[in-house]
């Protein structure tokens, strides 16, 4: 009986393309839908240069805190909010998501939205969080934020637009990297991890 040997380990981009981009991917309710906002950013890789080729995905709740249980998030149908959104990120290294100001889970919670990270010299995709900047209250007392010295906690922060939509820029590496999280094979988070873990980052 032959030994089978291992396919070599491949990064997660880029080359999706096939099923990964769909319509409207980036629209989690039509734009100016009332209480639509525009969450932006560009993505840096560790020499500050901008990655053109990257994909985000975001999971949040709807504006009063509530996750959002539907079939069908693929299917836009110009009106219904999904909770969840993918968009790939332009020659420019800029990405933008039509969403609305994600309400807190339970009351006094810091709101935030959930990022999945894909990129060039990543071996695996990257998790981590965009925090809303509005309560300070309750930025200061969220065990993820609080866990963290200042400087890195404000890479999880966004900074509100005068439009009032967000920008949040991400750092795969080097000065102001931005905080990526390790969480447990039950799916729980780690914060045993103190400043928890900028993930496995090949090296480009």
């Amino acid at each position: 009986m032959s030994k089978l040997t291992p396919t070599p380990g491949q990064t997660v981009g880029p080359f999706y393309g096939y099923a990964l981009p769909f319509n409207k991917d980036n629209e989690l309710l039509a734009p100016g839908s009332p209480g639509s906002i525009r969450l932006q950013g560009t993505v840096y890789d560790g020499a500050g240069n901008t990655i053109p080729d990257a994909i985000l995905e975001i999971w949040q709740p709807d504006s009063a805190g509530n996750i959002v249980q539907r079939t069908g998030s693929l299917v836009r149908d110009g009106y219904t909010f999904t909770g969840w959104g993918r968009g790939s990120v332009g020659n420019s290294g800029v990405y933008t998501f039509t969403t609305v100001n994600p309400g807190p889970l339970k009351p006094g919670a810091a709101p935030f939205i959930s990022v999945a990270v894909f990129a060039r010299g990543l071996m695996n995709r990257l998790f981590t969080r965009v925090y809303l900047p509005d309560n300070e209250e309750a930025l200061a007392n969220d065990p993820l934020l609080s866990s963290l010295d200042p400087e890195r906690r404000k890479t999880l922060i966004a900074r509100r637009d005068p439009d009032g939509g967000l920008t949040w820029d991400i750092r795969l590496q080097g000065e102001g990297e931005t905080v990526f999280l390790d969480f447990q094979q039950d799916g729980s988070l780690d914060l045993a991890s103190g400043d928890l873990t900028s993930g496995d980052l090949a090296t480009s």
